[in-house]
């Protein structure tokens, strides 16, 4: 969640300025993270024959109390901010999850009754530094993808090489570039690659090895660390843009709120020149009746 307050938000005594700053509350944001929490848990529970036998219309009662609490709480967001609420994407996923939730679970619908955990996925939005990596790693995709490409070539590359070499003696792992492919995939993974596959190739060809470790050098330890320093690097970019649109915000509101205070002052300023005034207007009206 990033709706935040304004200076009407923060200073308003109507209605929605209250509600506001009730729901941006710390109080209220730790009651809610602590309610998804305890729905994770219900959710979690009712996974079980035995439990649900013994305590299912608890645990289901449970649910739907959750439910319109969470409702409830989008409700009060929607009518604090309004229109800013549908701009921010994490509300709008927020409001997905929850009208999820309210979609009937029976027949063909089933499969949503499922689906209702995604509740839980609402500690991304709750939480800020899990909003930082999530947004980091979106914001990462068109560097992933260009890694992507070029992982997509060395495996078609590496592909090709190893059906033409080990294919003829082994064409149950390199037979068609697709097996290949599927045991170079198994290979940069890790798993059973040396016992599974590369001894039993090096058995027909002793210098297979040759082609196997720089290819795990190459994708295993370079292109897939290009990964993990694409997304490192978009998490600081991503911080520090956050940090930067929060101290302007803070700037803002804090020359907004010396606006509203600088404005009140003028105002009782005013009222008190007046009120000086009649003082004196009613001294000087006292003193031409005490004259009479």
């Amino acid at each position: 969640m990033q709706e935040v307050l304004t200076a009407s938000d923060a200073h308003g005594r109507d209605l929605r300025a209250r509600a506001a700053r009730f729901i941006l509350a710390p109080r209220t944001q730790r009651v809610i993270i602590a309610l998804i929490l305890a729905n994770a848990v219900t959710l979690g529970l009712e996974t079980s024959a035995s439990i649900m036998a013994r305590w299912g219309e608890l645990l289901i009662a449970l649910d739907t109390l959750f439910l319109w609490i969470f409702t409830a709480e989008i409700g009060v967001r929607i009518y604090a901010f309004r229109g800013r609420f549908f701009r921010d994407p994490w509300g709008l996923f927020d409001l997905a999850v929850i009208a999820i939730a309210w979609m009937p679970a029976t027949g063909p619908l089933s499969i949503l009754r499922a689906l209702r955990v995604l509740r839980v996925l609402r500690l991304i939005s709750m939480i800020p530094r899990l909003r930082i990596v999530v947004e980091a790693m979106l914001h990462a995709i068109p560097g992933i993808g260009a890694v992507a490409f070029l992982l997509v070539i060395v495996y078609y590359v590496c592909a090709v090489i190893a059906t033409k070499l080990f294919g003829p003696s082994h064409p149950k792992f390199f037979g068609t570039i697709g097996e290949s492919m599927y045991s170079l995939f198994q290979i940069m993974t890790l798993e059973s690659w040396s016992m599974g596959i590369v001894r039993p190739v090096m058995e027909a060809s002793p210098q297979a090895w040759a082609f196997f470790v720089p290819f795990i050098l190459l994708t295993t330890f370079v292109v897939l660390n290009l990964f993990i320093g694409i997304i490192v690097e978009s998490i600081q970019t991503l911080r520090k843009q956050h940090d930067a649109e929060k101290e302007a915000r803070d700037a803002a509101l804090a020359a907004e709120t010396r606006a509203v205070r600088a404005e009140t002052h003028a105002d009782a300023e005013a009222i008190l020149g007046e009120l000086r005034a009649l003082r004196e207007e009613v001294s000087t009206l006292r003193a031409e009746l005490a004259r009479r």
